[in-house]
């Protein structure tokens, strides 16, 4: 039998990136893109958070698998990343698998620094109710590490 570490540190699964968001200013519409500069220490360039070094929030992530359940939460028909806020829209892996983790998505480097918990804006967006349906379902926030661009479809794995 394995142990809970051994467990822990196999992690063959790999994602993909699936969308990409840059967030200008705080309540400022999103800009959808195809591909994006992440700087290290920095963020995702564009994006309000890589203003300035040092953050814990330099990128967020969310798992594509979690909007359908989102959604249900609230009693939408959908729930699109735009919504959410985040920057990154992954799938195929499981983000909180990445705790303690360096990954890669595509060339770049990032650390996994925390859970991305929701904020009250959610009760706005998604309606009532809106904050209880992204707990646990938030996705996770990152450090940049290594600078680089990710591209859509890029390849996101744990190293």
């Amino acid at each position: 039998m394995k142990e809970i570490k051994q467990l822990i540190d196999t992690m063959p699964q790999h994602g993909r990136l699936d969308w990409i968001g840059l967030r200008p200013a705080r309540r400022a519409a999103i800009n959808i893109v195809n591909e994006a500069e992440l700087i290290a220490d920095y963020g995702i360039k564009g994006d309000r958070s890589a203003e300035k070094a040092g953050g814990k929030r330099q990128v967020t992530l969310i798992q594509a698998e979690h909007l359908p359940v989102i959604a249900a939460c609230v009693g939408l028909d959908g729930v699109t990343p735009q919504m959410l806020r985040r920057n990154l829209l992954v799938s195929g892996i499981n983000l909180l698998a990445l705790k303690d983790r360096t990954f890669c998505i595509g060339e770049t480097l990032l650390e996994y620094s925390g859970l991305c918990s929701p904020c009250s804006y959610m009760e706005e967006v998604l309606g009532a109710g809106g904050y209880n349906a992204m707990r646990g379902h938030g996705g996770i926030t990152a450090r940049v590490v290594r600078d680089g661009t990710i591209t859509l479809g890029d390849r996101v794995h744990s190293i």
